[in-house]
């Protein structure tokens, strides 16, 4: 029967995440923050379609000054930077590799996006959430729709739509949500 159904959430908001998000991050964009830091995080595989976040940042950057930051590593590395240097990115675009810490890279973030074609629990998302850093998602099977209660706590996107996925980027930028909006959303993570 359908009462008896409980949902156990992975455990994603812990002791150790809020203490690495308050560690400053090196990264001189996220230091300086001349600019809005719209931040991607993961494999750099074919899921998390970074080809995507990639040409809805060249989108964007057409209206709003800004700068993406995409952490990790994969076998999609060389494809992504070939991609940012074809858009001429390579000023406002750094793929600095695996970080030991993504948590204070995500706390100082104006924007997180997670622009995945598929996930299992996207606990990135919730993570960033959890840091009161505003999201962007793509409407990928399966997490994203549940956790932004289809669209109502922030933006999703079709799975590699580029220009929507741009469009819902500004929008947050330019209009970003209450403080603490982001946090409330996550509390049973």
């Amino acid at each position: 029967a359908p009462e008896k159904i409980s949902v156990v959430r992975n455990p994603v908001i812990t002791s150790r995440l809020i203490k690495l998000a308050a560690e400053v991050p090196p990264h001189l964009w996220l230091k300086e923050k001349r600019f809005p830091v719209i931040l991607g995080a993961g494999r750099l595989t074919l899921q998390k379609d970074f080809v995507t976040l990639i040409s809805a940042f060249a989108e964007l950057s057409k209206r709003v000054q800004t700068r993406l930051i995409i952490l990790g590593e994969g076998d999609r590395r060389k494809e992504l930077l070939q991609l940012v240097e074809r858009l001429r990115l390579h000023d406002c675009v750094d793929l600095p590799g695996f970080i030991q810490n993504p948590y204070a890279y995500m706390a100082a973030a104006d924007l997180f996006v997670l622009s995945s074609r598929w996930e299992g629990s996207p606990n990135v998302l919730t993570e960033a959430m959890a840091l009161d850093t505003p999201v962007v998602s793509t409407d990928c099977p399966s997490g994203p729709g549940e956790i932004l209660e289809g669209g109502r706590i922030a933006p999703l996107v079709p799975v590699g739509k580029h220009e929507m996925l741009a469009a819902a980027m500004a929008g947050v930028l330019l209009n970003p949500p209450q403080p603490g909006s982001m946090k409330a959303a996550v509390k049973e993570y």
